[in-house]
Formats: C-alpha cells, sequence, structure tokens
C-alpha cells in the first residue's frame, strides 16, 4: 500500500491557522469526537503548527505528544505553546512509520491531515493497534478527494471510503462523518 504523497512545507505554517481552517476544522468539533478525559494519555501525529495539539493540551492534565517529522514545525509549536502559557507538550520529531510508544500505553490518538503523506499504511496501522489501549481511541482527519480551495491536489488524497476500507481490513471498527464537504473524519476503535 503506497503512499499518495508530499510533505507539507514548513514555511506555509502560518496558513494552517487561518479563519478558513477553523470553519472546515472546528476544533470544538474535533474535541467532542476525541472524547477527552483529564487523564487521557493522547499523540499528536503530524501535528503541524500544532492547531489541535494546544486545545488537546488545555484539556488533559497528561503530557500531549506532539509528534511531527519537520523539525521546523515543533519548534513553530514550541514558540505557540511558550505564548500560550502551555507547558504539558513532549516534542517528538519522528516519522509515523517509527514511532516509539510502549504497547497499549495511549488512550487517544489524532492524526490530522498526514495520512495522504505516508508511504507505508499497513506498518502504521499495525503498529498505532499495537501502541493504543484496547478501549483507546484514534480519530482520523483528512482531505475528501474533492476539489477545494485549500488541500493537496486531488490525486494525492485518499478518498474516505478507500480509507475506511483499508482500515476495516487492517480490523479496526470504524464511524465516519464529514466536518465540510472537503473534510472528512474517521473515529477509529480496536475491532
Amino acid at each position: 500500500m503506497e503512499g499518495h504523497g508530499h510533505l507539507f512545507e514548513h514555511h506555509k505554517a502560518s496558513k494552517l491557522l487561518d479563519p478558513k481552517r477553523q470553519e472546515m476544522v472546528p476544533v470544538e468539533k474535533v474535541l467532542q469526537l476525541l472524547q477527552l478525559k483529564k487523564d487521557d494519555l493522547v499523540a499528536d501525529l503530524g501535528c503541524g503548527n500544532g492547531y489541535l495539539t494546544l486545545p488537546i493540551a488545555k484539556e488533559v492534565d497528561t503530557k500531549v505528544h506532539a509528534v511531527d517529522l519537520q523539525q521546523e514545525m515543533l519548534e513553530y509549536l514550541q514558540h505557540r505553546a511558550g505564548e500560550a502559557g502551555v507547558t504539558n507538550i513532549e516534542y517528538e520529531k519522528s516519522s509515523l512509520e517509527y514511532l516509539s510508544f510502549n504497547k497499549k500505553t495511549l488512550d487517544k490518538i489524532v492524526s490530522g491531515f498526514v495520512l495522504h503523506e505516508v508511504p507505508n499504511l499497513t506498518k502504521v496501522f499495525q503498529d498505532l493497534s499495537d501502541m493504543l489501549k484496547d478501549e483507546g481511541l484514534w480519530l482520523i482527519l483528512d482531505w475528501e478527494a474533492v476539489e477545494s480551495e485549500m488541500g493537496p491536489p486531488l490525486e494525492e488524497r485518499i478518498p474516505s471510503g478507500e480509507l475506511t476500507q483499508q482500515l476495516e481490513t487492517a480490523g479496526f471498527e470504524t464511524e465516519v462523518g464529514h466536518l465540510h464537504p472537503s473534510v472528512y473524519y474517521i473515529v477509529v476503535r480496536k475491532g
């Protein structure tokens, strides 16, 4: 199962904070879908500028693991966290294929707009299944395969139906919906 795309360019990180993004990806709705508890251990995979990391960190008493392949994104997030007075974030430079969480340690995982950049989804699915607690939840947000003014080129997007099928084949239970016509979410649980 080969990946679809390329990395988002870090020098465009501030674009990810555009008010249009809040319209398409309302943080409150994402937090509802995550069903956070104060003691949840959460990983934000492909955290980018911390669009979701910072609001999550404000909801939990534990450390939030912010993972991104690009050091510049992590530094930008660190700067934003400092400005916001948020101190419960651990910063980890890693690709999704080489995560180092112990088995059954994560209560919640969020991966926003990153799976279309991953070359080996099968490995990532297996690893995340191992790292997620049995009652844990993984929330995927990604671009629907429709034309839209934001997001990657159409040919790099993974249609929600295709990704859902891949997840179910990997043994997960899924619940799919849309935050916007061009943005879908999948709530993923272990089968």
